[in-house]
């Protein structure tokens, strides 16, 4: 029997269903009383839980090896913690005629999420871009924005991102820097169990994300902050996202280019310097932002759509490059010329006009 899959025309991530799902299961069953303390414990065990995976599945030789190529790398951190975040305080000018603050700070701290892993491999993989490089890139922005995102938040967001405070950084301590640490240090005898189930444990990650998801949006709920949000303010923030995401897209795209970098790394410095990671920033934000969560988690929900859509479209697009397509034939013409050469030489000694065997290597008789 055929495994079901999601059908390749199909322009939504089936995983963005299952968060509007959860959004609406959350909307008309939110958890109160009781269940929203017992969801409220389970979503810090799963947070805490979600980056100790993170630390144990980051290889550190793997990290190590690929500051070789620091330039490439030193750009991505710059485009995701210094360039969006920087977009970011330019829409100030939009609240509160086009934003509300609410929704204006779940943009801001959209700027200040890392980039992701997963996607932008795939992606530039697609576009016969640098793997390697989109490897280590998007790695060592996972790792740096568990430190990065709160400091910055800290910082731009102040008291405005939900009550966020000493106490705030405390927990980010406890709920991500000291699981991601204890992943790492016990990397060493759990990697390959991680490895084996890598599969189970990719439906453990989404499905703990999941679980922050109901319990940031049961919390909104009950407190009644969707009432907030009309129709016309989506659409606002859905237009200001597409205009960050080109921005983004074009500034890595041609600042590649300006800063001299080759074909294979500006598509790399693209798809992981212009995206968003939804795994890291949905836990850090129900972190740093409690009960007002649900709307600062929002701007990242629709980003991360918007973001796979946008993306999977270029990607198509630059593997159809004139640069890409003889690139890929010369490297099948190289491949053909070696088998060649090999089913040439095996044609000859199977008519003996090929080379003899030097003096002293033949079989001596039994």
């Amino acid at each position: 029997m055929k495994r079901l899959q999601w059908p390749s025309w199909m322009p939504i991530d089936p995983y963005i269903l299952l968060l509007l799902g959860t959004v609406g299961l959350a909307a008309l069953l939110p958890a109160r009383g009781a269940g929203a303390e017992v969801a409220s414990g389970a979503s810090t065990a799963a947070i805490a839980f979600l980056f100790f995976l993170y630390g144990a599945r980051l290889s550190t030789r793997e990290a190590l090896d690929g500051l070789r190529h620091w330039r490439l790398h030193v750009t991505v951190l710059a485009c995701t913690f210094v360039l969006f975040p920087l977009l970011g305080l330019a829409a100030r000018g939009l609240e509160p005629v086009f934003l509300t603050h609410d929704l204006y700070t779940g943009l801001l701290f959209l700027t200040l999420v890392p980039s992701t892993i997963q996607s932008s491999i795939a992606f530039t993989s697609i576009a016969r871009g640098n793997v390697p490089a989109a490897i280590c890139a998007g790695s060592f922005s996972s790792l740096a924005g568990i430190i990065l995102t709160p400091l910055l938040a800290a910082v731009l967001l102040g008291g405005s991102g939900g009550g966020f405070s000493a106490d705030s950084l405390v927990k980010i301590v406890l709920q991500l820097l000291v699981p991601f640490l204890a992943g790492q240090l016990l990397r060493r005898w759990i990697g390959g169990i991680i490895t084996r189930h890598k599969k189970v444990l990719g439906y453990v990650d989404r499905g703990s994300i999941l679980l922050v998801v109901y319990t940031a949006f049961s919390e909104g709920m009950v407190r009644g902050i969707w009432h907030q949000v009309s129709v016309v303010r989506l659409a606002g923030l859905l237009l200001v996202e597409a205009l960050l995401l080109a921005v983004m897209l074009a500034l890595t795209w041609y600042g590649g280019k300006a800063l001299g970098f080759g074909r294979g790394d500006r598509i790399a410095i693209q798809f992981a310097g212009s995206k968003k990671s939804l795994a890291s920033g949905l836990p850090m934000a129900s972190v740093l932002f409690g009960a007002h969560a649900s709307l600062a988690v929002l701007p990242l929900m629709l980003f991360h759509q918007m973001q796979l859509m946008v993306c999977a479209v270029i990607a198509k697009r630059r593997a159809r490059d004139p640069e890409a397509v003889e690139a890929a034939e010369a490297a099948a013409a190289a491949a053909g010329t070696g088998d060649a050469r090999t089913r040439g030489a095996d044609a000859d000694r199977d008519r003996g006009t090929g080379p003899r065997p030097a003096v002293g290597t033949a079989r001596r008789p039994g």
